[in-house]
């Protein structure tokens, strides 16, 4: 992973807005964190079918107790907006595609400098995500960083994204948002909260994301399915060509077999890999939190 970049100005990355005496309560009864703890951070946040589905994965802020910003792919922003809409009814919010008022970018701590009405706050384990206005003159400097550079660091952390191609793929805990602060267990309702408390406690969430490196070269995007060589379907969630060609990767598989198994795979990941177009050989790399056990 390249880390001597200072500053990444193109992340593919747009920008909702919920405005209204009910913006907080409103999309407190449709995402999976606790939106009343939102401000002075990007609070990782799903979108969810009832079923449980993750649609997006929001990174949301408050400017103010009735304004708030939600940072996810620019490819999401328009379906994101167009479901929350449906359900505004009587609330006093208007939730817009504000994309086009802000440019989004990247740095790997917080920036000295920013222009007036910038929004800049910590990203992960150093980094900073920023929004400045589009009226705003962006910071002088070079721009040496790229959308890969970001999305290496996010891999390096076990940070899950969603796009197009994977929107409705995974339930939450697939993508490990019970590991890395994206679901509040101790709020009330919320849109997919039955199914989700119920993977929660019953602890039966076979496959998960993990961080796996190609062993020999292969491209891999989002949405892709394959399998490992020892058997495991997988999911790419989020992919990085490296040295000499190879791919590295988070992907949503079964854990490593044990010692001794000769079928490593349930019956949900042979489902899972029905449609596998990819056989590679993958080392499994350490994430920097732990996966729970599975319960018996």
């Amino acid at each position: 992973m390249r880390t001597a970049w200072r500053v990444i100005a193109e992340l593919g990355l747009g920008v909702m807005r919920a405005r209204g005496a009910d913006a907080i309560p409103f999309l407190q009864g449709q995402l999976s964190n606790d939106t009343t703890r939102s401000a002075g951070r990007w609070q990782l946040s799903g979108y969810h079918t009832p079923q449980g589905r993750v649609i997006a994965l929001l990174r949301l802020t408050q400017l103010a107790p009735d304004d708030l910003l939600a940072v996810m792919p620019l490819e999401l922003v328009p379906r994101v907006v167009t479901r929350l809409r449906r359900y505004v009814l009587r609330a006093k919010v208007q939730v817009t595609d504000d994309s086009p008022q802000w440019q989004v970018r990247g740095y790997p701590a917080a920036p000295s400098a920013l222009p007036a009405g910038a929004v800049s706050l910590a990203y992960g384990d150093a980094r900073h995500l920023a929004l400045i206005p589009q009226s705003a003159a962006a910071p002088a400097g070079p721009i040496d960083g790229t959308r890969s550079d970001w999305i290496a660091a996010d891999i390096a952390e076990g940070l899950p994204q969603v796009y197009a191609a994977t929107s409705e793929a995974f339930v939450a805990q697939m993508l490990n948002l019970d590991l890395t602060g994206g679901i509040a267990l101790d709020k009330g309702c919320y849109t997919g909260q039955e199914i989700i408390a119920r993977a929660h406690y019953r602890g039966q969430v076979k496959r998960r994301m993990q961080r796996f490196v190609s062993e020999t070269p292969c491209t891999l995007l989002p949405g892709e399915t394959g399998k490992l060589a020892d058997g495991r379907s997988f999911k790419v969630v989020e992919a990085i060509a490296v040295e000499q060609g190879r791919s590295e990767f988070l992907a949503v598989a079964n854990p490593p077999p044990a010692a001794g198994d000769a079928n490593p795979h349930s019956d949900e990941a042979e489902a899972a890999g029905a449609a596998t177009e990819i056989l590679i050989s993958a080392q499994q790399l350490p994430l920097p939190y732990a996966l729970p056990a599975l319960r018996s």
